[in-house]
């Protein structure tokens, strides 16, 4: 079946209760269903090629017209689409299986970096407008985050059937700098401002560091 949207957050991990990026991926995906859109939501496991495996299955089995994977980055002080996923597995802590990977490639033979398709200033443009604190990011990291952005920028660059269907990765803060409410909120807006959108702002987005 062909959706406009799927949306993944992750399960919990590192003896967390919760992970934010999945209540924000369950609050948001009936709101954007309410803009009459064919919305999925997927929760994945915090397990390196497993939460790979699934995505990629998941998207090939809808096609959507657009992905976005939503990960935790408890550090971070608002919302922020990452620009590129680069090919590494290093874990500075293991993940939910034990599995803890270092300097192993995401998909061996790959390139070392994918780039998003997705209209990263434009979409931090529209969460300033909404006073929702976000900006570009330059790194996922080199955990499942990284790990998940990798696999689903590939696919989507290798695999012709889902020609057409843009695709990245956004990571939200902790529930103490945005609330789940507010970080659905923002994945509605940034779900409609990708879908809205061709050509991204030619504003900054850079950073020094």
């Amino acid at each position: 079946m062909t959706i406009d949207v799927l949306l993944s957050g992750f399960e919990p991990f590192a003896e967390a209760s919760v992970n934010e990026s999945w209540q924000a991926v369950a609050r948001a995906v009936p709101a954007l269903r309410e803009h009459g859109l064919v919305v999925e939501g997927l929760e994945l496991p915090v397990e390196f090629e497993r939460a790979g495996d699934l995505l990629e299955q998941t998207v090939l089995e809808h096609r959507p017209r657009l992905v976005i994977a939503v990960g935790l980055a408890a550090g971070r002080r608002g919302i922020t689409p990452e620009r590129v996923a680069i090919n590494v597995r290093d874990a500075r802590i293991p993940d939910n299986a034990g599995a803890s990977p270092v300097d192993e490639p995401v998909v061996p033979g790959g390139p070392v970096g994918h780039f998003t398709t997705l209209p990263l200033k434009a979409m931090v443009a529209a969460l300033a407008a909404e006073d929702i604190p976000g900006a570009v990011s330059q790194t996922a990291g080199t955990y499942v985050c990284n790990d998940v952005f990798y696999r689903l920028q590939h696919v989507l660059e290798t695999d012709a059937r889902l020609a057409g269907t843009r695709g990245g990765f956004v990571h939200v803060p902790s529930a103490d700098v945005v609330a789940p409410e507010n970080g659905a909120r923002a994945l509605v807006t940034l779900t409609l401002t990708a879908l809205e959108t061709e050509a991204d702002l030619s504003v900054t987005g850079g950073a020094e560091h």
